[in-house]
């Protein structure tokens, strides 16, 4: 997580959020709230960092944080009890596929969800988190979680390493390593060294694959070998025996 340690200045406005919580305030109080957020808790400049009511061909969006003069987050942001659903994102998302942003964050003033946006085939987002400051047992989590936000950790880009491991981390790219070929190998010789037993490749695969939660598998999708192409003969082709040799994803089931 981010550096920033913004639990006193969070823990001391704290009242304010949940206050206008209780009260129901409005969407355009509520927005006053959280540019307040940004400022004494987050680091940012009212006067200069956080734009309201950007708009890109008559799309808009409630807030528009900048570092250096560029944008760097969208923030949508609903009424203080409002409870927070993915599609409220929707205006902000139309915004951020016009200008190319990646990053969204949807608040009430109380809870606060991060989403990462992409547009290689039409607009799709995941949530990086979603925490509710108001919950006494979950402070420290959603203290550590807004710091991804501070304006120290987005002009280092933190949030965009905290992605990025993320990423590296999560189901589709564990199995991707777990069923390559190097993997598999090194798995049956080490059955075989205890058991004295040489099991098919294939058939550990799918062990392996039904050890796994549904949850999970869906995330990775079709279980597949990842196999080693074996190099070419020399002038066969634009690969020589001493190249490295590239890898296939190979269905196994």
């Amino acid at each position: 997580m981010a550096a920033a340690d913004i639990r006193r200045p969070l823990k001391k406005f704290l009242p304010h959020l949940v206050q206008a919580k209780t009260e129901n305030l409005n969407e355009a109080d509520t927005v006053m709230r959280v540019i307040k957020v940004f400022e004494d808790v987050l680091g940012y400049s009212a006067m200069s960092e956080i734009t309201r009511e950007s708009n890109i061909k008559d799309k808009y969006v409630d807030l528009a944080i900048k570092i250096d003069g560029t944008i760097r987050l969208l923030v949508e942001v609903k009424s203080a009890g409002t409870v927070l659903r993915d599609r409220h994102i929707e205006q902000a998302e139309r915004y951020a596929a016009e200008g190319n942003y990646r990053w969204v964050v949807l608040t009430n003033g109380t809870t606060w969800n991060l989403y990462h946006l992409t547009f290689e085939e039409g607009i799709e987002y995941e949530r990086l988190f979603s925490v509710d400051i108001s919950n006494e047992d979950d402070f420290d989590k959603g203290a550590n979680c807004l710091a991804l936000i501070h304006r120290t950790s987005v002009r280092k880009d933190e949030h965009d390493e905290h992605w990025a491991r993320r990423l590296a981390m999560n189901a589709a790219s564990i199995g991707k390593a777990l069923f390559s070929e190097e993997v598999l190998r090194f798995i049956r010789r080490d059955i075989r060294k205890r058991e004295g037993l040489l099991v098919d490749e294939e058939d550990l695969a799918t062990a392996i694959h039904d050890m796994l939660s549904a949850d999970a598998r869906e995330q990775m999708g079709p279980m597949r070998i990842r196999r080693r192409r074996k190099p070419a003969k020399k002038g066969t082709g634009p690969e020589t025996a001493g190249e490295t040799a590239k890898r296939d994803d190979v269905e196994a089931v």
